[in-house]
């Protein structure tokens, strides 16, 4: 019997979501098989037995898949394959490209990428922004065979002459709508102009939905790709238990807080449609006991990393987030995702929803209808090709919020005095006699001249013009 525990294509027994094909079938070279033993695949994923043999055969591709069907892989194996035994294009000049969209993303795909290609000898190198600018540039001058980017940082170093395109012989375009969706459109293209022409390179396109704007890239900037589709519905809602509960919007919080009291949860994604809400829960769980950590995109880059690989390891079970975390992140044992609210895009929903139930694991999707998003809910449904069933929540299940936003303020004051009881930021600064720590040294008052010295020169005191002066002058005269 299967483990469930394993990753995907880990088991010698085929479990149901991989297909009969194995890796051995699709005479692939020696070092790349001995990479594919180490990850532990053995059968193929849909997705991967539809791709690796037209991808093989050196054909441009673009393929509709979501994310945890094991694309990564699909086209990883590709990429080995094609550019082994070819003659490296020197410094600055790798062999293959992969754009993606985050730098999560990217970071993930490099970490595949060295597992993948531990045998290869061939060398990949991530360029990605907010971290290690100089190390990265200093790697891509020394030679890599696969450059793994995000499109700011690729476009700088090649303004740079640090990266220059003419030896990429295969590029692949991960999450080509989510790359789009993020405003890269001008980026992505400015890229594919600067490659060689599409008759001279081999092109694999990824994306959740082969929207018009993604179908027009392939148009541009790929030779006559193959389609290829794994169906979303039956490949990201398999296994995954789905329920709708129609709250206000001043109850959500507290029916969180009551399912984490009551229900059996091991590692729960809570997804927000805006920063400030995302920052607001993660805060409210915290103040009720709850050890939750918030990610938005505007999290320091080093932080964003460090509260991803806490939340993969363990270390913290409850991540709040905006939709930066809703594609391309790889979290094994994600038991729940409770979209707290709505998702204005109805394909975020099942972005979102995906990332429990991977790997052929069973998994548990809640979705909060407030006032505020239920009038998203007939897209996600249409999406969907049904109706999600709707539970029923019981008033002793829900738990009031300790700290509502009125007395938030005292909770962050208790917890920072406790936490730091001698570094208190909200403090006064003891003000220093006759020192204004905000104005700075106070200025001596002039003392006041002597009348009989107002017409000296060098004072600084002009003599009054006026009516009065005038009128002193005239009644002396007249006197």
């Amino acid at each position: 019997m299967p483990d469930p525990d394993q990753p995907m294509g880990f088991q010698s027994d085929r479990p149901k979501f991989l297909t009969s094909t194995r890796f051995a079938e699709l005479g692939l070279p020696q070092e790349v098989m001995m990479g594919i033993s180490d990850a532990g695949f053995d059968f193929c994923t849909p997705i991967q037995a539809q791709v690796l043999p037209v991808s093989l055969a050196g054909k441009d591709i673009a393929g509709q898949a979501q994310t945890g069907t094991g694309k990564t892989a699909a086209f990883l194996v590709t990429v080995y394959t094609r550019i082994m035994g070819t003659k490296p294009g020197g410094p600055g000049q790798p062999s293959a490209l992969i754009l993606a969209p985050t730098r999560e993303l990217a970071l993930q795909i490099y970490n595949e990428a060295r597992l993948l290609g531990s045998h290869t000898g061939l060398t990949a190198v991530p360029a990605v922004g907010g971290i290690d600018y100089r190390k990265q540039a200093d790697d891509l001058k020394k030679g890599a065979d696969i450059a793994i980017c995000t499109p700011g940082r690729l476009i700088d170093y090649m303004k740079q002459g640090i990266f220059q395109t003419a030896g990429i012989r295969i590029v692949v375009i991960d999450e080509a709508d989510r790359l789009l969706d993020l405003g890269f459109a001008k980026d992505i293209r400015y890229i594919l102009r600067k490659l060689p022409h599409y008759d001279r390179r081999q092109t694999l396109l990824f994306s959740a939905t082969l929207s018009y704007r993604v179908l027009e890239l392939t148009y541009d900037y790929m030779n006559l790709p193959e389609f290829i589709s794994v169906t979303p519905d039956k490949v990201t809602v398999e296994g995954i238990e789905q329920v709708l509960y129609h709250l206000g919007r001043d109850d959500k919080l507290p029916f969180v807080l009551g399912f984490l009291k009551n229900e059996a949860w091991s590692r729960i994604l809570i997804f927000a449609n805006t920063r400030h809400e995302t920052i607001r829960l993660a805060e409210s769980l915290h103040a009720n006991g709850w050890e939750a950590q918030g990610i938005t995109g505007e999290l320091d880059q080093r932080k964003r990393l460090r509260l991803m690989e806490q939340f993969k390891s363990g270390d913290v079970r409850i991540l709040v987030a905006t939709d930066v975390a809703s594609r391309g992140i790889h979290v094994e044992d994600v038991s729940h995702v409770i979209n707290y609210d709505i998702p204005q895009d109805p394909e975020n929903y099942i972005h979102r929803i995906g990332r429990t139930a991977r790997a052929g694991k069973s998994g548990c999707a809640i979705t909060l209808a407030c006032e505020a998003y239920v009038y998203y809910l007939e897209a996600v449904e249409d999406l969907l090709g049904y109706k999600i069933p709707v539970g029923w929540v019981e008033e002793d299940r829900l738990i009031p919020d300790r700290f509502p936003a009125p007395d938030r303020r005292r909770w962050k004051k208790a917890g920072a005095s406790a936490a730091k009881p001698a570094q208190r930021s909200n403090a006064r600064r003891p003000r220093k006699s006759g020192v204004n720590p905000k104005q700075g040294p106070p200025i001596a008052k002039a003392s006041k001249p002597d009348p009989a010295s107002r017409n000296e020169p060098g004072t600084g005191r002009r003599r009054k013009r006026g009516r009065r002066s005038s009128e002193k002058t005239s009644n002396s005269n007249s006197a």
